[in-house]
């Protein structure tokens, strides 16, 4: 088995070996330690010996044996390992997947969305806390410190492994496909540093969805939130030149274009729309759809965009779903139409001085023929923003409308 082939099973495994141990022990810090001393063992001795006929086992095996033993050495539990440690450790582990579970444990209310981010990358992602410190530029000591009080906060809030009910289980759920959502979005455009994507973050959004929407086919908004990714994702290739800068929607070489994932994405969306009920994901879905189906920028069904953002201001109301209802009225209506839309926007102290806000303005200025106005709007989202991407981008436009 080659090196990326070992790492993707292992990724795959781990949070179905956690959720086994946190299912039988019940301790979420210190089961998480051992199945990650399983994984490094796995990473050491597979290579060497052979995959096991049973690697989910396998790992399961290991990582009970480490935990027993961290209880067997830790004199301030005598009492509790006396119990715990006497079990006979299961040779046959029970063919059950509990990622959905240890999602709902890391995606515990009581918990900073940072930290749902960071616990969710942790424990059920299989990122190690360098490669999650790195992710979000910030020193691996503090992303340790973070998610430890993480885990400590979970333990105790006293939350129990295993679904909640009812309305409970659904405002859960909810939380969990954002967190999602906003792993993959960091990936997709990351916030700051040189790089404009982080495939990696990426990808592991969209396969921890995946294994979501295995579990809960049925869920309309597990669906959309699938689509959503893979229609988004597909666009990646034709995003930056060769160079790493920044192409925008318009200008991208749609053949470079991911023609699987539009597919399969697209189907997603047309079945997440054919549900009972209708909620943001399928809607941004259908609006990512709608860009896909588009051979070129020119061939755009803008009305159809600008509907579908209508429908999602309604149901979701969210400034940034209103900054891209512009660009789409904009296309519609012309640039001061989007203009004047923008306008109700700037009291808004959630977009204040953000870079997106700044950096539409300044196009559908360039477009009304003011270049005064969107060369020093260029210039300020330039600032605004922490991605050097976006900066090189939003400085070689406010350059080109100077010299028009």
């Amino acid at each position: 088995m080659t090196a990326p082939a070992l790492e993707d099973l292992l990724r795959a495994l781990t949070p179905q070996v956690l959720g086994a141990l946190v299912r039988r022990y019940g301790q979420f810090e210190g089961c998480e330690d051992a199945v990650q001393e399983a994984v490094l063992a796995a990473t050491v001795q597979w290579p060497a010996e052979g995959v096991p006929h049973h690697p989910r086992g396998w790992l399961t095996t290991v990582a009970a044996r480490r935990f027993v033993d961290q209880l067997r050495s830790d004199q301030a539990r005598r009492e509790r390992e006396s119990a715990t440690a006497a079990e006979v450790v299961p040779k046959d582990v029970p063919d059950t997947d509990d990622t959905l579970l240890l999602l709902f444990l890391c995606c515990h209310p009581t918990l900073t969305a940072a930290s749902q981010t960071a616990l969710t990358l942790r424990a059920v992602g299989g990122l190690t806390t360098a490669e999650i410190a790195r992710a979000f530029l910030v020193p691996e000591a503090t992303m340790a410190a973070r998610i430890s009080r993480a885990k400590q906060r979970v333990k105790a809030a006293g939350s129990t492994f295993g679904l909640p009910a009812g309305a409970e289980r659904e405002e859960r759920l909810r939380v969990v496909l954002h967190v999602l959502y906003l792993i993959f979005n960091e990936g997709y455009t990351a916030s700051s540093g040189r790089a404009l994507h982080r495939a990696d973050l990426a990808h592991e959004a969209i396969r921890l969805t995946r294994t979501v929407h295995a579990q809960l086919p049925e869920d309309d908004e597990v669906t959309g939130l699938l689509a959503l990714m893979l229609l988004t994702h597909a666009r990646r290739a034709a995003r930056t030149t060769a160079d790493g800068d920044l192409v925008p929607l318009d200008e991208q070489d749609r053949t470079r274009w991911d023609r699987g994932l539009i597919d399969e994405g697209t189907e997603l969306a047309k079945g997440a729309l054919a549900g009972r009920s209708l909620g943001p994901y399928q809607l941004q879905a259908a609006i990512a759809a709608t860009h896909a189906d588009a051979t070129t920028a020119k061939e755009t069904n803008w009305p159809q965009v600008h509907a579908l953002y209508l429908i999602l201001e309604r149901i979701a109301p969210n400034p940034m779903v209103t900054l891209n209802r512009a660009i789409a009225l904009a296309e519609t209506e012309g640039p001061r139409a989007g203009l004047a839309l923008l306008a109700t926007l700037d009291d808004d102290a959630r977009l204040a001085g953000h870079h997106r806000l700044l950096s539409v303005r300044a196009h559908l200025l360039e477009q009304t023929g003011d270049t005064a106005g969107a060369h020093a709007h260029y210039r300020r989202a330039a600032k605004a923003t922490a991605s050097l991407a976006e900066q090189r981008y939003l400085e070689s436009r406010a350059a080109r409308v100077r010299t028009a």
